[in-house]
């Protein structure tokens, strides 16, 4: 039997910025064009406040490193892939504030934190030294004249040798689910092959995270938070070099702070993107539930996130968990209620992706909530043991689209990448396949996969292969698990504080 492969080399997406250009690499596009929010004019804010919380010593490197941030670092081992930094006001054209009454910082021996870190019990020292840095945020964020648009977290490596994660309290129900998410994994072979999980791991249950604790915290005092680590502000701590970390930190920095650092460029309708994800959440009556998520961006730039509808959990249930028709089109609305608001209309196409099929219920429910969007498109975007070999010492481009048998669709997001001159991956790059509930052309989903894998502002770097409609599945399920259903309060929706 004889396979017919059908191979397309899409062009990286184009960016926009602050004035007109033909930018890929949003690195050389904030350097010769600024961020996209300069066409906003006087509606931006040319000064950030960044406030800072943490030990006294940890606070004094991170507010250097800031500095540092502020003048230009040289490039790192490779000027293509890791090009000099500016500086923070070069690239960004608005100014960093730091200041005395912008800190809370820890000092002494005896204060608050050190006593936290010294408890024995590992529970409670993880809930105290959350309530010494939630106290710290809350005290920031409270300030009416001086308020901060972000807040660094300052986090020493004794915070995360004693309380980084620990252990959940499990019900019978907990452990069950732990298991069949951890057989899931191990069934899952490509796993071997992802840099870091998206979807939800078994230790999620088994384990608290303090990082998602922490920004569920901050995000009842409505402010979004950055960590900073010794990894971040100390030159040898990690495997970057300082101009790396800080092209890295900044973006997401001036991001979590109210501003729009690139979008993509305009073509064809304007969209919602969509990614629909499920993660375990505690009930207050302590039930196990799988909770929907949707993570939702525009292409004017807005990002928000929503909690759905829940269904039961069951050890039954298999690898695939689905929304009820009507489930489904309640969070349709509700996506289209949060873009009405946002933008000031609904959007001209709809597009949803989904790392499992669409049931049959799902797309009833979605379609119908739908109607009234000229364009809806739902697309799985699934992990494949499919692999393409050329000849030479390079795996595919990335961008390479493959038709197979005129059935199956491939998009690789990661491969060789002819403007950095090599392939920047540890292993054989897989591609995703790409199905649709209804035939379409997939090479135009492919495009948007693409272009979407370019679209995470909690980096500066080109490398990236999961479409950001997916890329924060797991984290925005953990901060949502952690914010929990307490009263009537939900989680907030902007993507600054799950970043």
């Amino acid at each position: 039997m004889s396979i017919k492969i059908e191979l397309t080399e899409l062009p990286p997406p184009l960016l926009e910025f602050g004035s007109p250009g033909d930018f890929t690499d949003p690195r050389s596009g904030l350097r010769e064009a600024g961020p996209f929010d300069l066409r906003f004019g006087a509606a931006r804010s040319e000064k950030i406040l960044v406030g800072l919380v943490g030990p006294r010593e940890m606070v004094d490197r991170t507010a250097l490193w800031l500095e540092r941030c502020k003048g230009a670092l040289d490039a790192d081992n490779s000027r293509t892939q890791y090009p000099s930094f500016p500086g923070f006001s070069a690239i960004f054209r608005a100014d960093l504030i730091t200041a005395s009454h912008l800190t809370v910082a820890f000092e002494g021996s005896n204060s608050d934190l050190d006593v936290a870190l010294a408890l024995v019990d590992p529970k409670l020292r993880f809930e105290t030294v959350l309530d010494v840095f939630s106290t710290g945020i809350k005290r920031l964020a409270e300030s009416e004249a001086t308020r901060p648009d972000v807040i660094f977290c300052c986090i020493p490596d004794d915070l995360i040798a004693k309380c980084w994660s620990i252990e959940n309290s499990l019900t019978e129900e907990d452990r069950t689910a732990a298991k069949a998410l951890r057989k899931r994994k191990v069934d899952n072979q490509l796993a071997l092959f992802e840099a870091e999980a998206i979807e939800e791991q078994p230790e999620d249950l088994l384990r608290r995270d303090f990082r998602r604790a922490l920004k569920a915290r901050a995000m009842r005092s409505r402010v979004p938070v950055q960590l900073a680590t010794n990894g971040l502000v100390l030159d040898g701590a990690s495997g970057q070099g300082p101009a790396t970390r800080a092209w890295n930190s900044c973006v997401g920095l001036y991001y979590k702070a109210g501003g729009i650092p690139w979008r993509l460029r305009a073509n064809g309708p304007e969209t919602c993107f969509v990614g629909v994800s499920f993660h375990h959440l505690q009930t207050t009556k302590r039930h196990l539930v799988h909770s929907s998520i949707a993570q939702a961006f525009s292409n004017q730039g807005e990002g928000f996130a929503l909690r759905g509808g829940s269904v039961d959990w069951s050890d039954e249930q298999g690898r695939e968990v689905h929304l009820s028709s009507e489930q489904a089109a309640q969070l349709a609305v509700n996506i289209l209620d949060e873009y009405r608001d946002r933008t000031g209309g609904i959007p001209l196409r709809v597009v949803l992706h989904k790392t499992s099929m669409f049931s049959a219920a799902e797309s009833q429910g979605f379609r119908d909530a739908l109607s009234s969007v000229p364009v809806v498109e739902l697309i799985n975007w699934m992990p494949t043991q499919f692999r393409l070999v050329r000849f030479g010492s390079y795996p595919p481009n990335r961008g390479t689209f493959c038709r197979v048998n005129n059935s199956k669709s491939y998009i690789f997001t990661t491969g060789y990448m002819p403007e950095l001159g090599t392939y920047p991956g540890p292993h054989i790059p897989a591609p995703a396949e790409l199905r649709s509930d209804l035939p379409q052309d997939l090479s135009v989903s492919a495009r948007d996969i693409l272009a979407l894998s370019r679209m995470n502002w909690n980096t500066a770097g080109i490398t990236g292969g999961t479409p950001v409609t997916l890329a924060f599945a797991r984290k925005v399920g953990g901060i949502m698990s952690e914010f929990g259903q307490k009263g009537d309060e939900e989680p907030l929706t902007s993507f600054r504080y799950y970043m």
